[in-house]
């Protein structure tokens, strides 16, 4: 099978697989063009509300295929930004579960995403100091958002790799799992995911990623959206909620 980018939608949850087993997930050139338009696709779809995105086997992804930089590195790492930013953006929530290695480019696309969980064993790297690539601005400011400038430097000066016990501590990781219960902890916390109010979580996402522009808008949806009424009078009836606003709403 050619290197590719696998997706499936199950019980509300797209699943995107970075596929290229011969050289550990590595991304070619065609998979970072073909993941911002896959995303849209998924984004606008209405029985998408979460997408995991995780490697075939038991690697994440070991970065960008070399073979990408020895053209243009520049293009080759404008093609990983658009593709990471089209992954931040991604209006509904997003978890990286990650096995074994999560390098270069791979940790760009983790860090992409809202929430990390890793199994025992995972190892995270940010690598362009072992290749004299200057690693972008704005992948450099989402990593300090996320572990602080002391970590960031740790990783960016050295290329060293860290396990997933030190990724959790430092804040790049949110949960670290048993070796074989990560898919089933994944499942059972995007099956919570779907549960919730989409309004809560969309305007929480803006929110904690630094907009500041559309407080008002988020309270007008609010105010429109009846999810608040159904989420207390469920709570009062002791039953599940069933909220309706929806990305598109």
């Amino acid at each position: 099978m050619e290197p590719q980018l696998l997706h499936a939608v199950t019980d509300s949850v797209a699943t995107v697989v970075i596929h290229h087993p011969a050289k550990r997930n590595a991304m070619t050139a065609a998979m970072w063009r073909a993941l911002p338009p896959l995303l849209d696709t998924l984004a606008a779809d209405p029985g998408v509300r979460a997408l995991v995105l995780t490697g075939e086997g038991g690697t994440f992804c070991a970065g960008a295929d070399i073979s990408t930089l020895r053209g243009s590195p520049q293009e080759a790492q404008g093609l990983a930004v658009r593709a990471e930013d089209a992954l931040a953006a991604f209006p509904k929530p997003t978890v990286a579960a990650v096995r074994g290695h999560c390098v270069g480019g791979g940790s760009q696309l983790a860090a992409a995403c809202d929430l990390r969980f890793a199994e025992e064993g995972a190892l995270f790297g940010v690598t362009p100091a072992k290749l004299g690539i200057v690693y972008p601005a704005s992948s450099t400011r989402r990593l300090v958002s996320l572990v602080g400038p002391a970590t960031t430097k740790y990783l960016l000066f050295s290329g060293e790799l860290i396990e997933a016990e030190r990724a959790l501590r430092a804040g790049l990781v949110d949960e670290v799992l048993p070796a074989g219960e990560l898919g089933k902890r994944v499942t059972e916390f995007t099956r919570i995911l779907v549960s919730r109010s989409q309004l809560t979580q969309a305007a929480a996402k803006e929110f904690a990623d630094g907009r500041t522009d559309r407080d008002a808008h988020w309270a007008e949806q609010a105010g429109g959206s009846g999810d608040t009424a159904e989420g207390v009078a469920a709570f009062l009836e002791r039953r599940q909620p069933r909220f309706t606003w929806t990305a598109s709403g």
